[in-house]
């Protein structure tokens, strides 16, 4: 009989820590939204003491997401945890997820804490958090390069504290598959009071080894697996949500485990996740990447068409890839755009859903097929920034083999218009060094990227850029038919993330040290 593997979504926690990817309060809601529809069991929603955004981002999962456990992440620190519970509060079911380093190198270099002091401090922080939530997560950071007779120590101490899940870190993709899975095989048989617990594990990609790694622990005994959509995270990423669900579907009769991911939600999950965070998924990625259902080759082709099952190992419908049967135009009503925004994983606000089917309206005479992936670009284009402080009224630009390309912008600020207008090299670049003039930062590109979204000769664009100022990176990102158009709001999307509070950037610069 299979055994039931828990899947604990840190997409919008560790993902986030990925450079460039912050997202907004409404953001992270439309994600988690679409995580309960794939059916993750647990949503970790970010991690509420690093700022008041996230805080606030955690609060608003808890109020509106039912289904999944909502967990929030804390160090062993009163302040922290008092944090998380207050931003879980309206949950019905919560947890707190407390952390504490034990490796040697962290106790010598970063904790400068010796061996009992890291013991009691576990213990007292699983405790504490035990007065606001049954439900008690205790990670060891760092815990593969952690000694193993302390590593059981550990473990068992805090689970005697009431620990219900103890995940096991390879926070810095040190471990390789056998070696990991003996050492979750070890606590299995040498730490006493394990069965009182959940093992978790959550493995990094330092060396493309962290879904090798995650397997290896369920293999030995693992119950549950800490992943994100798309591999997303810190570094080289966290261990692939989807990867490790479809090797525990496809080779069930090796690994004797299922999950209860609904598979059929992967690709909208995927697409959401890499929309709003402005990371494009590469071509090659396995399960989601936009060639893992192509074959170019003519044997390959031959091979499919005779039968499928000689070079596809599971059906595109198998994670919701295909073509909607579907096709809005311009003589689609309103009902028929809410629903099938509804099936595309979007449930919006009247207001919102106005200025999105507005938008439909427009693009549906451009076009003569609107597809599914317009929609989406559509509706994440709408979505409200971190703060949008600069509006898009007007671009106009003049360009030519013999003229000096030239941009006129109209922003909107606080409800008053201005205009300027700028030279550069190109007119997307003229219309960067307008924007730049008028808001009064110049930012460092460091990525720009433009693809279609849809097809046809009138296809959708996608712009997604990525800035830095002041030690932050941000991405931004714009959607229009018209590719001049398209870049200025992407450029003007990761401005306003520049822009935004002051405790949001403080955060963003210090995330990379608050994390297990």
């Amino acid at each position: 009989m299979a055994r039931r593997i828990i899947i604990f979504d840190t997409t919008l926690r560790d993902g986030e820590q990925c450079p460039g990817a912050s997202l907004t309060p409404q953001e992270k809601l439309e994600i988690a939204r679409q995580l309960a529809r794939l059916g993750v069991d647990i949503i970790e929603g970010g991690f509420p003491i690093a700022s008041p955004g996230d805080a606030q981002a955690v609060k608003r999962i808890a109020q509106e997401v039912k289904g999944p456990v909502i967990a929030a992440l804390a160090r062993s620190l009163p302040a922290d945890i008092d944090a998380a519970a207050a931003a879980l509060s309206p949950a019905k079911r919560r947890r707190i997820h407390v952390f504490l380093a034990t490796s040697p190198i962290h106790r010598k270099y970063k904790l400068r804490k010796a061996r009992e002091e890291i013991l009691r401090q576990a213990v007292w922080a699983v405790k504490y958090a035990k007065r606001y939530a049954r439900d008690v997560e205790f990670s060891p950071e760092d815990a593969s390069r952690t000694e193993p007779e302390f590593l059981h120590k550990v473990l068992e101490a805090v689970i005697a504290a009431g620990a219900t899940t103890v995940n096991i870190p390879d926070t810095v993709g040190f471990a390789i598959p056998d070696e990991f899975g003996r050492l979750i095989q070890g606590i299995s048989e040498r730490v006493r009071n394990i069965d009182r617990a959940v093992i978790s594990v959550h493995c990094h990609n330092d060396l493309g080894l962290s879904v090798p790694n995650s397997l290896a622990a369920i293999r030995n005994g693992a119950g549950q697996v800490e992943c994100t959509v798309n591999g997303i995270g810190e570094r080289a990423g966290n261990a692939s949500l989807e990867e490790i669900v479809m090797s525990l579907k496809i080779r069930r009769d090796f690994y004797r485990a299922e999950t209860g991911i609904d598979t059929a939600q992967i690709t909208k999950a995927s697409r959401l996740v890499s929309n709003l965070t402005g990371i494009v998924v590469q071509p090659n990625k396995a399960i989601v990447g936009a060639n893992a259902f192509r074959h170019e080759s003519g044997i390959h082709q031959d091979g499919v068409l005779k039968h499928r099952a000689t070079y596809e190992i599971m059906r595109p419908q198998d994670v919701g890839l295909g073509e909607s049967l579907l096709v809005l135009g311009k003589l689609s009503g309103r009902h028929a755009f809410a629903k099938r925004l509804a099936t595309l994983g979007f449930r919006l606000p009247k207001d919102e859903l106005d200025r999105a089917f507005a938008r439909f309206k427009d693009l549906a005479d451009k076009k003569k097929q609107v597809f599914d992936s317009d929609l989406v670009a559509i509706v994440e284009d709408e979505l409200p920034a971190a703060e949008e402080t600069y509006k898009l009224v007007y671009v106009h630009t003049t360009s030519g083999s013999n003229t000096v390309p030239t941009a006129t912008i109209r922003l909107s600020k606080q409800g008053k218009e201005t205009q300027d207008a700028a030279c550069g090299d190109g007119p997307v670049d003229a219309c960067y060094k307008t924007i730049d003039r008028m808001t009064g930062i110049s930012p460092e590109l460091l990525d720009y990227s433009l693809h279609s979204v849809s097809k046809g000769k009138d296809a959708l664009g996608e712009v997604v850029v990525r800035l830095r100022r002041q030690g932050v990176e941000v991405s931004g990102r714009g959607a229009s038919t018209d590719v001049i158009e398209a870049s200025a709001k992407a450029y003007l999307n990761a401005v306003n993330k520049l822009v935004s509070s002051p405790a949001r950037r403080a955060y963003l610069s210090r995330r990379r040290t608050l994390h297990p």
